[in-house]
């Protein structure tokens, strides 16, 4: 089971931190990726990162303003995202990957994640 939180509504150049706490599941062995959803479009890949925590991947637009970190002793894993603009606004999901680690083109996709959160909402006003 993945339960994120920390969504929230947020002025545009805000900060937020989602966290997403795992149970039942081996965490420290697993990527752990966060993707999101806006109204209307489909559910998009926003980064991802490793099981040990040392590397990480991140969609273009998010570069530079989100990050994701992980501590495997509280099975769970972290988006901190900065600067948010109001194209931002989604629900936010947390999932975790079968594998410790993968290349980039199939990590992007929704399929090797076999646990999800139920979403956190993020609304980043103008």
């Amino acid at each position: 089971q993945l339960v994120e939180s920390g969504g929230g509504l947020v002025q545009a150049g805000g900060s937020l931190r989602l966290s997403c706490a795992a149970s039942g599941l081996t965490f420290s062995s697993r990527a752990m990726g966060w993707f999101r959803q806006a109204a209307g479009k489909e559910r998009e890949f926003v980064g991802c990162i490793s099981a040990g925590g040392d590397s990480t991947y991140y969609e273009e637009s998010v570069k530079g303003r989100f990050a994701i970190s992980r501590d495997n002793a509280k099975d769970t894993v972290y988006l901190q995202m900065n600067s948010l603009k109001p194209e931002d606004t989604a629900v936010y999901y947390c999932a975790a990957d079968s594998a410790a680690w993968r290349p980039r083109n199939t990590a992007v996709a929704t399929a090797p994640y076999d646990y999800w959160g139920q979403g956190t909402q993020v609304t980043v006003s103008s």
